[in-house]
């Protein structure tokens, strides 16, 4: 999807402290095995600081690096991929009630780790249709949110699945349909949905897993929806396929931000192993590793819906990123979706003091 006149003003993050591989190792966590083979370092761990608290600190720091104030946003969309709080609660009112006030249309997003590229087009959308800098309104601007902690009784962040360890964060962006630092050039997502049961295994659809005190083990389903693909050969096709798609909504978003792989800045993928990183995103792409964020990634785990605003805030922050410069943001969550973005930097960030020598 083409998003004209779509642009970033702010950007915010809250990252908990880092438990590193050893000290996972050293309890008992995480198996040492594994640890020379998909070279992760460690996962940012919230101990008992909720989710919503975690995506107010981060939203509060991206409208106050832009100077941009609460009462004045128009729509704010939260997503997540992990239990918020309790059970018939939804965490969007949480930051109404702490921050934004309730005059606006505020919406929960469960799309897994794909969360923020679905806000982005929702949000794209909204404020395409509303009144933009040419009209007789004023700009209007819209507070996107992720945030998770799986540091619960049923997940295990160690072995949360193949290649990857959970890490609990939470990121904000507000877009506008006016000036920005940055500009949303396209964003777009597609779905593999005969992978769909990638994600559940042989897991019943009723009761609800967490209804029962069943824990997710993503690990164990992805195993028994291949063991289902070697019976039956119609998995296979879907995984396939999924590469296929990658591949396809990439180029897809590239041509409609207009530009073409060879003007790709930096690619902001999954913060997942070496191996994974490589072989799936950037070799697939025909781009080298030190384009990637995997060497920031590594360090934090896999932050549900926020890798990829995160590793943007990282980029930014450490000056690696200057005016006319594209980023890439490209994820893959349960459906299965995959999601891609293309950010164009127009000027520094306001928060940012300078570029390195």
């Amino acid at each position: 999807m083409r998003t004209p006149n779509i642009s970033i003003r702010g950007i915010g993050v809250f990252i908990p402290e880092i438990t590193t591989i050893e000290q996972a190792i050293a309890q008992g966590q995480y198996p040492a095995e594994e640890a020379e083979l998909h070279e992760l370092a460690g996962a940012a761990v919230a101990g008992n600081i909720p989710a919503p608290e975690m995506a107010l600190r981060a939203a509060r720091s991206a409208l106050e690096r832009c100077g941009q104030s609460p009462d004045e946003l128009d729509l704010l969309l939260y997503a997540d991929s992990w239990h918020q709080g309790p059970d018939g609660w939804q965490p969007q009112y949480y930051l109404q009630h702490h921050l934004v006030g309730g005059n606006m249309l505020a919406v929960e997003i469960r799309q897994g780790c794909n969360g923020m590229f679905s806000a982005m087009e929702l949000a794209a959308a909204y404020l395409r249709s509303a009144p933009g800098p040419d009209g007789d309104d004023s700009t209007q601007t819209a507070l996107l949110v992720a945030a998770d902690n799986f540091g619960t009784p049923l997940f295990d962040r160690w072995r949360a699945g193949p290649g990857y360890v959970a890490g609990d964060a939470a990121c904000a962006i507000v877009l506008a349909n006016g000036p920005g630092f940055a500009q949303l050039l396209s964003v777009g997502s597609a779905a593999v949905a005969e992978a769909e049961q990638m994600h559940r295994g042989d897991t019943p659809l009723f009761p609800p897993g967490p209804t029962v005190g069943h824990s997710l083990d993503f690990a164990a389903c992805n195993a028994q929806f291949r063991r289902r693909a070697l019976a039956d050969g119609t998995g296979t096709a879907a995984l396939v396929r999924v590469h296929q798609l990658t591949l396809e909504v990439v180029d897809q978003t590239l041509a409609e931000a207009g530009v073409g792989i060879g003007d790709i800045t930096r690619v902001a993928y999954m913060n997942y192993s070496r191996e994974i990183v490589e072989q799936r995103c950037m070799a697939a792409l025909g781009l080298p590793m030190s384009k990637s964020t995997w060497q920031f990634g590594r360090e934090l785990g896999h932050l549900g819906a926020s890798d990829q605003i995160v590793s943007l805030d990282h980029l930014l922050g450490s000056g690696a990123l200057y005016p006319g410069d594209h980023v890439l943001m490209l994820g893959i969550g349960p459906g299965v979706t995959v999601s891609c973005a293309v950010v164009k930097i127009l000027t520094q960030a306001p928060w940012c003091t300078g570029y390195p020598n």
